[in-house]
């Protein structure tokens, strides 16, 4: 199962040039760039790890693709990681772009929970299979 997650998810994943491209567009537009990781992709999860800090003074596609490529040395084959690009203009403060740069070679996917409740009503809960392994060891 693929996780999709941010832009592009449907997409297959992009290449270093394309990533490049995508920063270079971010980098026009003033926004700051960011590298984050997990091993929990779960939907709701929107707090990721930080690779480093968020890049607000970067003018050079480069430096993001620096740091891509050591959190992928760190983490290769074993997390998710996303590249977000912040806009800090007034009125907007938030993520303008995210997308999903690399992932495990086996994506174990989600499993559907469902709980019965009282006056025969019915919830749904989503939960990894990856949560089943403690944190660091999931993949």
């Amino acid at each position: 199962m693929r996780i999709t997650q941010g832009t592009f998810s449907f997409l297959p994943d992009l290449s270093d040039e394309q990533i490049t491209a995508q920063v270079k567009y971010c980098l026009s537009k003033g926004w700051a760039v960011n590298i984050e990781f997990t091993d929990d992709p779960h939907p709701r999860n929107t707090y990721w790890e930080m690779w480093g800090a968020p890049m607000f003074d970067l003018r050079d596609a480069a430096g993001a693709m620096y740091e891509l490529a050591a959190c992928r040395k760190v983490h290769a084959g074993r997390a998710y990681i996303r590249l977000s690009a912040f806009d800090a203009t007034a009125g907007w403060e938030s993520l303008r772009l995210s997308f999903i740069t690399d992932r495990p070679a086996e994506e174990p996917g989600f499993m559907l929970e469902r709980q019965e409740r009282s006056g025969r009503m019915i919830a749904y809960t989503t939960r990894a299979y990856t949560t089943d392994r403690p944190a660091g060891a999931r993949y």
